[in-house]
């Protein structure tokens, strides 16, 4: 009887991107990374669209795609984030799809996902149909073509959600194997209750809807999936294909499915080099013809279900109590708290509930003043989210209004969609699935919901944020600083709040630093500067002007002037006001300009706050990113100086500092610090240099392992790792460069011999590309009796066995 495996991976983050700006910020919990999604993305979806299949020597054999091989879906969100930042991974992601059709019989491997991650069976029906919605139009926008199946967030279903799946024309979606109430076989009168989770996971299920409709369901093996999670399964891939295999059994009499279901980022983000076990667990298993791999698709086309099923409805596969663990203090944490209650869940989603109802009639009766029909507008607006075009929106408002709108209807028209997008984002399942009230996914959350918060009050003119916090202030919080909802509101939401006088103030500001092109971006808001003029004494600056900041989401824009000194370091303020008249504007600026030449700056500061009253900018406003990279150039020559000190006090007491060392006494706190930041700042800049001097680095490091200096191991990685990398992009595009070719081969022998690790992940890709394209012809030139030739080919066949690569 014929036997199948299918691994799928349900790839997924969390939303980071600041709501006003639609883009993740510094996280420094990331380093040394800028972010999360990037770490992540190089831990785990990058090295699984090249992943290594090693040789029993240990030697990279071959680099594949896992995703072409396995059934996955992956969030429209995170999606969306890696088109825009990791381009080649979401570029490898598409391809992957393709070839997987070609591969199990015209079926993709890549899934639908319901869009922004909400516990369906929570959710009113609307917003679940405009979720499964929203997930296919995103889903046939990337892969071109229509989902045959969805990933339920969470799995977590009741029979609406199912039927909804089934009228949008999807054919199946997998479900934890405790989801499954009672079957039959197809025909059969008799049920069989299903306790435990003892379905029979090698086959393929229907279930038959009360609208008539059908959907199939498979239910992934749970204990297999466990193992592979959390049981350390994947630190061999021969371990992992055999425990895939042993859910085979020579009872059964039918085409067998064995088939696990797991976070994607359990191939290497949880579990390192976890994609490797993947890629050799599944080469293991075609090469000994353990059996056939399939993905979903192509099974049910095969073998369609023989048996009906049904379900236990509000239930998921990581809540023992249903879908309790986003509503309700049930006892699902992560486990790390002991102590900890997570009874703010409740409270925080009726608070949410609330807004969300009172908003509803509110955008529906605003939107019928434009709108044909408003919650067929919303439906239809993933058009939008997707393509924010001139040309795209133009085409949205073409189908959705009953006459022309005008400039300013248009952006009201916006607004109210982009109310209803935050208030779909603020049930985001990540806000409840933790223990704290103040981390940072339910702040997340709570962001999405004082965005459309914003919204509404700048839509309807009412007060919809008190009432909001009456309710938020229930939440109690774990931690006392924090208190409950209400606190964490306004610690961790309001000050994130911006609007176009925050934005023109964080570009004025920090374009005294910068040089910004014409029109200049601050994340998804335009500025056009119509006038700037910036007058100097010394280190102190007075700038002055116009400009014109347009939020790329809402089209709203604004017209302001401003004014802002300088009076060096840290020590700014800036005015911004709507603009009023070129006459009004001109006086201003001249009065500001009159009294700095008199270096009158108490008096010049004190025309700010006449000018510009409540709407006084510092340093403080800018944004994190920029605030960061501005902090760092003031600091500059502050740096420099400590740094000198610390670099005169470690060489002129270097031999005191050798001698203690040699009695082997600790080396006083004062020297071990300036031995700490000189170690560290000079091997930092030797590894940017792309000719190092190897043997002061090794003099360096003999000196920090001598004197027991912490190295920054993961800052000089990764800052030697970025010097390798931009070498291994310019080979690839020169790859006969025999010079650049001997420099890089030096640098790969550097971090080789480093007694921390480097990732040369990239250049081994870039090394196996050539090795494909490049190789060959210059072997063959080589075999010619070309000395050049000879001469690339000796270094490339060195520079791979540095890398660890495989050379025929």
């Amino acid at each position: 009887m014929e036997r199948y495996i299918c691994i799928h991976g349900h790839f997924y983050q969390p939303p980071r991107e600041n709501p006003w700006l639609e883009a993740i910020e510094l996280q420094d919990s990331a380093y040394p990374y800028h972010d999360w999604n990037e770490r992540i993305t190089r831990e785990c979806y990058a090295p699984n669209a090249t992943s290594r299949i090693l040789s029993g020597e240990g030697r990279i054999m071959r680099i594949v795609n896992n995703y072409a091989n396995i059934s996955f879906d992956i969030g429209p969100t995170l999606l969306a984030w890696l088109q825009e930042k990791a381009p080649h991974v979401y570029r490898a992601i598409l391809d992957a799809d393709r070839q997987s059709q070609k591969t199990f019989s015209g079926h993709g491997s890549a899934l639908a996902q319901a869009h922004s991650h909400i516990i369906l069976p929570l959710a009113n029906r609307r917003d679940k149909a405009a979720q499964v919605y929203w997930g296919i139009r995103d889903f046939e926008h990337r892969f071109g073509r229509k989902p045959e199946g969805m990933w339920l967030p969470e799995t977590a279903a009741d029979i609406e959600t199912l039927d909804i799946l089934a009228e949008c024309g999807i054919r199946f979606t997998i479900l934890a194997p405790h989801q499954a109430s009672r079957v039959r076989l197809i025909g059969r009168r008799a049920w069989r209750n299903v306790s435990d989770g003892r379905i029979d996971p090698t086959m393929a299920y229907q279930l038959y809807l009360p609208s008539r409709r059908k959907l199939n369901i498979f239910f992934y093996d749970g204990p297999i999936s466990h193992a592979v999670a959390f049981e350390r399964l994947l630190t061999k891939g021969e371990d992992l294909a055999h425990r895939i295999v042993s859910g085979f059994s020579d009872a059964r009499t039918w085409p067998q499915l064995a088939h696990i279901a797991t976070d994607g980022e359990t191939y290497g983000h949880h579990h390192r080099f976890g994609d490797m076990a993947l890629a050799y667990a599944l080469h293991y298993i075609e090469s000994n013809n353990l059996a056939r791999l399939t993905n979903y698709g192509e099974y049910l086309e095969r073998h369609p279900p023989t048996h009906q099923v049904q379900i236990v409805e509000q239930t998921s596969w990581s809540c023992a109590h249903g879908v309790e663990r986003w509503r309700s203090d049930c006892g699902c944490n992560s486990g790390g708290h002991p102590g900890w209650n997570q009874a703010w869940r409740a409270p925080l989603r009726e608070a949410m509930d609330w807004l969300r109802d009172t908003l509803a009639p509110r955008y529906e009766e605003e939107g019928r003043r434009m709108l044909k029909n408003p919650w067929a507008a919303r439906n239809d607006y993933i058009e939008v989210i997707l393509d924010r075009s001139p040309e795209s929106l133009e085409r949205f408002l073409n189908r959705h209004t009953a006459r022309e709108l005008s400039e300013a209807e248009q952006i009201t028209a916006l607004k109210l969609l982009e109310l209803q997008r935050h208030a779909m984002l603020m049930y985001t399942s990540c806000g409840w699935f933790f223990d704290e009230l103040s981390g940072i996914e339910t702040v997340q959350v709570i962001q999405y919901a004082g965005r459309a918060i914003q919204l509404a009050e700048e839509l309807f003119g009412d007060s919809y944020e008190a009432p909001f916090l009456d309710r938020l202030q229930r939440a109690r919080s774990n931690l006392p600083e924090h208190q409950d909802g209400r606190r964490v509101y306004e610690k961790f939401v309001k000050p994130a709040m911006i609007d176009l006088h925050t934005v023109g103030a964080h570009y004025v500001m920090s374009s005294l630093f910068n040089t910004y092109g014409e029109p200049a971006k601050a994340y998804c808001y335009s500025v056009d500067c119509e006038d700037h003029r910036i007058i100097e004494a010394g280190r102190t600056k007075l700038a002055v002007g116009r400009v014109r900041v347009t939020c790329g989401i809402t089209r709203e824009s604004a017209r302001l002037s401003f004014g802002v000194l300088h009076m060096g370091d840290h020590n700014l303020n800036c005015g911004i006001r709507t603009f009023q008249d070129q006459e009004a504007d001109h006086a201003m600026a001249q009065e500001l300009a009159e009294t700095f030449s008199r270096a009158d700056l108490p008096e010049v500061i004190r025309l700010l706050d006449r000018h510009f009253g409540a709407s006084i900018y510092s340093l403080k406003s800018l944004f994190l990113d920029e605030q960061r990279k501005v902090f760092h150039l003031i600091l500059e020559s502050t740096m420099a100086e400590a740094e000198a000190s610390y670099r005169q006090l470690y060489e002129h007491h270097a031999p005191l500092m050798h001698f203690l060392s040699t009695l082997g006494m600790p080396l006083p706190k004062v020297f071990y610090a300036a031995a700490e930041i000189v170690l560290n700042t000079d091997l930092r800049r030797s590894f940017q240099e792309e000719a190092p001097d190897r043997d002061r680095i090794q003099a360096l490091l003999t000196d920090a392992r001598m004197w027991r200096v912490e190295l920054d191991t993961s800052g000089l990685g990764y800052t030697l790792k970025q010097t390798i990398d931009r070498l291994a992009e310019e080979f690839r595009v020169q790859p006969a460069d025999i010079p650049l070719l001997q420099r890089l081969e030096v640098m790969v022998s550097l971090a080789r011999a480093l007694p921390f690790e480097v990732d040369l992940w990239e250049v081994q890709n870039v090394y196996s590309e050539l090795l494909q394209w490049a190789y060959p012809a210059l072997r063959d030139k080589r075999d010619q009796g070309d000395a050049e030739a000879q001469e690339w080919v000796s270094h490339f066949v060195s520079l791979g066995e540095a890398l660890g690569i495989v050379v025929d």
